[in-house]
């Protein structure tokens, strides 16, 4: 008998492991959402990598490449936000995660075509209101992971969240292995997200630099900048980053000075692998990685650890269901 760890989000999505690839910006191309969608879970496009007709060719690829179900990350902040939100109503993409900005101007439109919007939120707050918007599901996600990040942290925010709303939570930052993805469980989360494992995915596009950096990075290997200019990032400790956060602590250097000196630094992270003028967001797990793997072995030792963990758990803990919305299906 085969255990499988299925939630109430495998069923509104139609995914087998409840597991989601960040939708990393210039990173979550169609190649590695297929392969983590192949593997079961559900992999990420990301709306930023280039133009947002790009962003429709990597979704037709992506259908070319699996016939799982799929979804695209939109970051309403950016220019593209909505020729994006109009493209995946066009080419009939079920799945959409948001960022950087509120869905609202889009929600309508989304619900109508049948597309289910999980937002990603970083408070109690704003998991409310997303929840009143419409939302399918939110990612609750922790300061603990790379990119753009909250106050909160993981172990404090996920359960709070799921407290505040009766949708789906999933799970994010922090998140490398069986045993974050069975904590997550157990804090009543639906699911997780990762983003940082999958960045040493074989069939992840970031330069071979970017790779042996992560295996190189030790358990305080990463550094947080922005904060200054209320744009906080996590990534990993390189010249750069360093130079960055010198610059943030001179006040001479004003606020507009620290933006232009960042921008494009994650481009040239990603696809030049550039150690001097790159930004290699990553988070905390980022000192957990050894090795690099195909996608389809990170989703299975990821889910299949939780297994191994959730089947040795109590059943209850002070009285209540220990993992809340997660069931455990015996499969012949």
């Amino acid at each position: 008998m085969q255990v499988i760890v299925r939630t109430s989000i495998c069923e509104i999505l139609g995914i087998e492991k409840p597991i989601f690839q960040g939708g990393m910006a210039w990173i979550a191309d169609a190649r590695l959402a297929a392969a983590v969608s192949s593997a079961g879970g559900l992999g990420l496009i990301s709306s930023v990598n280039t133009s947002a007709e790009a962003v429709r060719q990597e979704i037709r690829k992506a259908r070319e490449l699996t016939s799982k179900p799929f979804g695209v990350n939109v970051m309403l902040a950016h220019p593209n936000a909505a020729d994006v939100a109009r493209i995946v109503i066009e080419e009939g993409v079920g799945i959409v995660t948001t960022g950087a900005g509120s869905p609202s101007p889009y929600m309508e439109a989304w619900k109508a075509a049948g597309v289910k919007v999980i937002p990603v939120v970083a408070s109690v707050a704003y998991a409310i209101k997303v929840q009143n918007l419409g939302a399918t599901a939110v990612v609750a996600e922790g300061a603990e992971s790379g990119g753009h990040i909250g106050e909160l942290h993981t172990m404090a925010l996920v359960p709070q969240v799921v407290d505040a709303v009766d949708i789906p939570v999933i799970a994010a930052g922090g998140i490398f292995d069986g045993r974050g993805a069975a904590a997550a469980f157990m804090l009543g989360a639906s699911g997780v997200q990762v983003g940082t494992r999958f960045l040493s995915a074989n069939e992840c596009l970031v330069h071979e630099n970017y790779k042996e950096r992560l295996i190189k990075a030790s358990d305080i290997g990463t550094i947080v900048t922005g904060t200054r200019t209320h744009d906080a990032v996590r990534a990993l400790k390189t010249p750069f980053t360093k130079n960055f956060a010198k610059k943030e602590a001179d006040l001479s250097v004003s606020d507009d000075e620290l933006r232009a000196f960042g921008t494009g630094s994650v481009r040239k992270a990603v696809f030049d692998g550039d150690l001097a003028g790159g930004t290699f967001l990553a988070g905390e797990v980022s000192g957990m990685i050894t090795r690099t793997q195909s996608a389809e072995e990170i989703v299975n030792d990821i889910i299949g650890g939780a297994e191994k963990l959730l089947k040795a758990a109590p059943s209850k803990c002070g009285g209540k269901s220990f993992a809340g919305p997660t069931t455990l299906i015996n499969q012949q």
